[in-house]
């Protein structure tokens, strides 16, 4: 599928995903910012893939990047974001939520499995205590936007 039929509003998410449950497919879900890809978001989707049938990944909005993060983020903008993570093979769908955290989508879609990095623990992972199964992934060492944009300020000063 091309990569900008990926990136769904929440209405056809949910039609999406009614249709997967149809065919017996496992959901998956995961959620982040994924300000500058790096190696480390592209093995977190690999083995998100591999817990299930149908792989979501909702992004954080502009403005709730700029809540959680400060206002200097994010560096890529949700439009540039979302077809990057599009183009991303293991991905299926794309969408956006503009509050701090996932709450409400992961209710309307209830996956049948989040998938998130080691940076949390599995309590505090939205979701936890109502989607069936959460999966905790190993983060890649030294990879992350925050190491890479310090790396970048150093280099440019």
């Amino acid at each position: 599928m091309r990569a900008d039929r990926k990136i769904v509003n929440r209405a056809e998410l949910i039609q999406r995903v009614q249709i997967a449950r149809r065919n017996g497919q496992r959901v998956v879900f995961t959620n982040g910012c994924f300000d500058i890809v790096h190696a480390g978001h592209i093995d977190l989707l690999e083995k998100a893939k591999s817990c299930g049938d149908i792989l979501i990944v909702a992004l954080n909005s502009d403005s709730s990047i700029r809540k959680i993060k400060g206002p200097d983020r994010p560096i890529v903008n949700e439009t540039d974001r979302a077809r990057l993570i599009a183009a991303i093979e293991t991905v299926d769908f794309v969408t956006f939520f503009n509050e701090e955290t996932p709450i409400e989508i992961l209710r309307e879609i209830q996956p049948d499995v989040i998938v998130k990095g080691s940076d949390y623990r599995k309590e505090e992972i939205v979701g936890y205590d109502f989607i069936p199964e959460v999966k905790v992934i190993p983060l890649v060492p030294e990879q992350s936007t925050s190491k890479i944009i310090e790396k970048i300020r150093r280099i440019s000063t």
